[in-house]
């Protein structure tokens, strides 16, 4: 008996020994599992616009000039170590970090950032739009970048910080049928590879793509780059509701959860094994209202429209969200340069609202309102929806909510085809020149079919100045000028400004928040 108790306790020792098992747990242990609401469209960096193809890309490529991670105050260097800006600031000169690699091994160069950059144009999906002002991009030498533009461009930096500026390995995406000619918008064929397959410099890989499910990175093993990436595995998951996010990470089923409600941080607080993050988030939500008459019915008239701003209980929509969310006073988010306050913000007014149904000389207003159907960045985004329709039955439009799943319903906002819409914008860039996508021919005011011909000349021409003009003080009265046709006139109205609330294991090092990135995988460890 003693003979077997020995030789039992000899293999007990020799098994837990074993290094397939001290692999196993290590390999458990080196895991970062991510849940959030993922609707991403594309992965391709020439292709993808949304806002978790950011978080995707921060870890897997870089750019020539970046953020640090927990702030967006100031540009830093990426890729290039250094730059210069011509007397004229129409040409912009790179030069590059020596040495570094991407994930196949190739050493990066400036036939790299030429590449990547005309791809990025030339493909002519929805991120080329950062890069309109671009008129040429060479490689002068192996390390050096020249870009010239076309017109002077006061947030170039801030645009070229955009994850479809990252550099990507020319010779790999050639490979998988990229090409940065002319007719890439035709020709090329790597978004397919490129759903599955990062070629990047960035500190992670991704390996797999499973659309609606999962997506999953791997520590790139020639990264040599000034990072130090804690986990070999990052799994981000799709889970839409908050509530779900939020018993997975209470179950340990995920280390981080990315979108969840304010109403739920009291419980996470009191629990010792986690950590939570509350503040503002960077996500404008707005109603659009379609200008055309075919599509947008009574929402296209100019009273309808303003009564439609005047009737919003923005107070109240804030109050309903909850957390660290607010009222923005335009479509610019608070926090960013030439904003308005929340105190200069549109104010309820039923009555006028109603006095100008009245004018519009329509009875009987009814509509559909489309939405994506989910909770986003702590917003329950049907939960607005009803809030909306509650408003302006008071002043006598029924809505009909026409909520539903993200890939047709983000189809329909993009070809300009909702007659009214809930959405939200999440800045592509730093500054406030990104929001000059909500004027007319701009890319979210085409969306509502707001056009030159429809749209008067004060906010074409305070649109064609604020493009170009680089002083300060004349960018501000600009801006000024912009949001305050806005309150009065246009197809949009802004509701809200969400909260960010995330909840961490409290066993997690490195957490850090931007406005451009949110979260970079990348910066954490365990």
């Amino acid at each position: 008996m003693k003979k077997f108790l020995s030789l039992l306790l000899v293999l007990l020792i020799a098994v837990a020994a074993l290094p397939g098992l001290a692999a196993v747990r290590a390999q458990e242990q080196k895991t970062f599992v991510i849940g959030l609401s993922e609707n991403s469209t594309s992965l391709d960096p020439a292709r993808g616009y949304d806002s978790e193809t950011s978080i995707i890309h921060a870890a897997t490529y870089e750019t020539l000039v970046t953020f640090p991670p927990d702030s967006v105050d100031q540009i830093i260097p990426g890729l290039a170590t250094s730059w210069t800006i011509s007397d004229d600031g129409l040409t912009y000169t790179f030069t590059l970090a020596e040495g570094r690699k991407f994930a196949s091994g190739n050493e990066l160069t400036a036939d790299d950032v030429v590449f990547s950059y005309n791809r990025l144009i030339n493909v002519k999906g929805n991120p080329s739009s950062v890069a309109a002002t671009i008129d040429s991009v060479t490689a002068s030498d192996a390390k050096t970048v020249v870009i010239k533009l076309k017109k002077n461009d006061p947030a170039i930096l801030a645009e070229l910080a955009f994850s479809g500026f990252s550099v990507s390995d020319s010779k790999v995406v050639k490979e998988h049928g990229g090409t940065d000619a002319a007719d890439a918008d035709k020709t090329d064929t790597a978004e397919a590879w490129l759903n599955n397959n990062s070629v990047g410099t960035g500190p992670y890989v991704l390996t797999k793509w499973e659309k609606d499910t999962e997506i999953v990175l791997a520590k790139n093993p020639n990264y040599n780059g000034s990072m130090a990436p804690g986990f070999d595995q990052i799994i981000i998951r799709n889970i839409p509701e908050a509530s779900a996010q939020k018993a997975a990470l209470e179950a340990g089923d995920i280390d981080l959860a990315f979108d969840l409600s304010a109403d739920q941080m009291a419980s996470l607080k009191s629990n010792p094994d986690l950590k939570v993050y509350e503040g503002i988030g960077p996500y404008v939500f707005f109603l659009l209202m379609n200008q055309d008459p075919a599509i947008g019915g009574p929402m296209s008239n100019p009273k309808v429209q303003q009564a439609v701003r005047l009737a919003i209980d923005y107070a109240g929509i804030a109050k309903l969200v909850g957390g660290a969310s607010a009222t923005p006073g335009s479509l610019i988010p608070l926090g960013f340069a030439t904003a308005f306050t929340t105190d200069q913000a549109i104010k309820q007014d039923v009555e006028a609202a109603k006095a100008l149904i009245a004018e519009s000389g329509l009875t009987d207003i009814t509509t559909d309102l489309n939405y994506w159907d989910t909770t986003y960045s702590g917003v329950n985004i049907g939960v607005v929806a009803q809030k909306i329709q509650a408003d302006l039955k008071e002043i006598g439009i029924t809505v009909n909510l026409t909520g539903g799943d993200i890939q047709v319903k983000l189809a329909s906002y993009r070809d300009g085809k909702d007659p009214f819409g809930l959405w939200f914008w999440g800045p592509d860039f730093i500054d406030p020149l990104n929001y000059a996508e909500f004027l007319p021919a701009m890319k979210v005011g085409t969306r509502a079919n707001w056009t030159n011909d429809n749209s008067d000349k004060e906010i074409q021409d305070l649109r064609d100045a604020v493009l170009t003009e680089t002083d300060a003080a004349k960018r501000a009265d600009l801006f000024a000028k912009i949001q305050a046709y806005w309150q009065k006139a246009g197809p949009f109205a802004p509701l809200l400004q969400s909260p960010t609330q995330i909840g961490y294991r409290a066993d997690l090092k490195g957490f850090a928040y931007n406005y451009q990135w949110a979260i970079n995988p990348a910066t954490f460890s365990r």
